[in-house]
This record gives C-alpha cells, structure tokens and sequence, in this order.
C-alpha cells in the first residue's frame, strides 16, 4: 500500500495488529520504500491533502507485508481504518508456493 510517511507507524500498527506481518517465528515483518504519488480527487471528494480537481504530487512510503489469506478482510478493515487517506491505495495479491 502507499502511505504518507507520518501515517506510517500507525498503518503499520494496525495491520500488524490485525495479524500480518507474520513469517515463521518472527513477527512485525515488512518492507517499505520511499516515493512520490499522485491523484486528481473528482468533484465530491474530500482529500486529505490537497483539494478536488487539483493534481497532487505527495511523499508517500510503498509498505508491504504478508499475511494468510483467512486474515484477508480483517487486515483490509484494518487499513481502511487506520489509513487517513478517503481512499487508500492498495494491492492484495496471492502468494502460491
């Protein structure tokens, strides 16, 4: 997912508290890597940074973790509501060894 650098630690917070983040015996395990994003909110949105019909460019942070899929719609829960933004941006893809 990408999330504002100051949003970062709670994100992670709440993910990993919804049970991801786990590989074998350790715990709290990810990955994250500095960017910048960008989105033009429509009419009717309410972004947490910037305004509607303005193109944005922000400092964001790409953070990924794992987790087993029966965790699939808690951890999502869990970002939606620790993330700050109205619509976070994020990719949930299937592992298969």
């Amino acid at each position: 997912m990408f999330v504002p650098p100051g949003a970062l630690e709670s994100v992670r917070d709440a993910v990993f508290a919804a049970g991801a983040g786990r590989i074998g015996d350790y715990e709290r395990c990810s990955w994250s890597t500095e960017g910048t994003g960008t989105f033009l909110g429509e009419e009717g949105t309410n972004p947490a940074v910037g305004v509607s019909g303005v193109e944005e460019r922000v400092a964001e942070v790409r953070f990924e973790t794992v987790f087993p899929s029966e965790l699939h719609a808690q951890v999502v829960a869990a970002v939606r509501a620790a993330h700050p933004y109205e619509e976070p941006a994020f990719d949930v893809y299937e592992l298969v060894s």
